[in-house]
C-alpha cells in the first residue's frame, strides 16, 4: 500500500500555512509565540484531513505539550492510517531573531513505518549518495570517516567540509576536524536542515555529524531516504527517566545503531517550508497582498521538488 499522492499537496499546504502563521513573529524575539502560532495552525489543518493520523514525533509528551504531542490522534479518522512527525518551527531562535534557516517541517508515512523516537539526544552521521555506503560508519573514528570520504571523492582533506552544531559538547570533535585541515560549517541550530546539506553538491557539505535531537534525526532521515543518502544514529540516554521512556516506546537495545531502513520503512512524504531564508529554501515573503512560500518536498516514489505557493492575505 502506498500513500495517496493527492495528499502531497495537502501536506505542502499545511507546512506552508504554518510558516505563514509564524511570519508576524519573525524578529520579535519571542520564540514561544512563534512556535505556538505555527503549532496551532498545523494542528488545525491536520485535523481537517480525511486521515487517521498519529503523532510519533511532536512537540513533546502530553504532560509537556497540549498540542501535537506524541500519541495525539489527528484527522477525521475516515482515511488512511498515517504516522506523522512534525516540527512546526525548526530553529525557533532563527525565527525569533530573524536569522536564516527557520523551517516548518513535517514527515508522513503509513502507520508503523516511521520510527517513534524518544525525546533524547542522538549521535548522528549523514553522508551524500556519492560516497560508498561502507566508507563511513558511526563507529569509525573521525579520521577514518574523513579520509575515506576524501579518497572516495578524490579530494584532499582540505577540500572536505563537515557540518556540525556549534556546541561545547562538540569541542573535541571540532578540534579533530581542525587538525585534519577540514573545512567547517558550524551551525547554531537546525540540525534537520544541517543534515540535508549533504544531499546536493551545491551546498558544499560532505558530512554532517555530531550529537543533536533524536526526533530531528527521524525527520532528517525521512528526507535523506528520498535522496538516496546515508544516515545513521544512536540514541544517548543520560538519565534513568530517558531509559524508562525509551523502553516504554519499545526500544529494547539501548545501544543500537539505527540505519535509514530502521527509521523509515516504505515510502514517506517530507515537507520543509522556509520561514526565514536559508540554504534549502527561501523564507516567507509578503508582497502585493500575497504571501509567497517555498517548500522542499520529497516523496520517495515521486520527484524531489521546490514548490512555490502564493496565498492571499485573509
Amino acid at each position: 500500500m502506498n500513500i495517496d499522492k493527492n495528499l502531497v499537496d495537502k501536506f505542502i499546504n499545511i507546512t506552508s500555512d504554518a510558516a505563514i502563521a509564524c511570519h508576524k513573529h519573525i524578529g520579535k524575539n519571542d520564540k514561544v509565540a512563534a512556535d505556538k502560532a505555527a503549532t496551532d495552525v498545523m494542528r488545525k489543518n491536520l485535523n481537517k484531513l480525511d486521515i487517521n493520523g498519529n503523532i510519533v514525533i511532536g512537540e513533546g509528551e502530553l504532560d509537556d505539550s497540549p498540542m501535537l504531542y506524541i500519541g495525539e490522534k489527528l484527522g477525521t479518522g475516515k482515511g488512511p492510517s498515517l504516522d506523522i512527525a512534525v516540527d512546526p518551527v525548526e530553529g525557533t531562535n532563527f525565527a525569533a531573531k530573524n536569522l536564516p534557516g527557520a523551517l516548518s517541517v513535517m514527515s508522513v508515512a503509513l502507520k508503523g513505518n516511521l520510527f517513534n523516537a524518544p525525546e533524547t539526544y542522538m549521535d548522528k552521521l549523514a553522508i551524500g549518495k556519492d560516497v560508498p555506503y561502507d566508507a563511513t560508519d558511526l563507529d569509525f573514528s573521525i579520521e577514518k570517516n574523513i579520509k575515506n570520504i576524501a579518497e572516495s571523492k578524490n579530494k584532499d582533506l582540505s577540500e572536505i567540509t563537515a557540518c556540525i552544531l556549534d556546541r561545547p559538547r562538540h569541542s573535541k570533535t571540532i578540534d579533530k576536524l581542525k587538525n585534519l585541515k577540514v573545512n567547517l560549517k558550524l551551525i547554531s541550530d537546525g540540525d534537520v536542515s544541517g543534515a540535508l546539506l549533504v544531499t546536493d553538491e551545491k551546498y558544499k557539505v560532505d558530512i554532517f555529524l555530531g550529537i543533536g535531537g533524536g526526533p530531528e534525526g527521524v525527520l532528517a532521515a525521512s528526507a535523506l531516504d528520498a535522496f538516496g543518502c546515508k544516515f545513521q544514529g544512536r540514541f544517548l540516554f543520560k538519565t534513568n527517566e530517558d531509559i524508562t521512556r525509551a523502553k516504554n516506546m519499545g526500544i529494547k537495545d539501548l545501544n543500537k545503531k539505527y540505519d535509514l531502513r530502521d527509521i523509515v520503512r516504505g515510502e514517506s512524504i517530507f515537507c520543509a517550508t522556509g520561514i526565514t531564508s536559508g540554504d534549502l529554501v527561501n523564507g516567507v515573503k509578503l508582497e502585493n497582498g500575497k504571501f509567497t512560500t517555498e517548500t522542499l518536498v520529497t516523496h520517495k516514489n515521486s520527484a524531489i521538488n521546490i514548490v512555490k505557493k502564493e496565498v492571499p492575505i485573509t
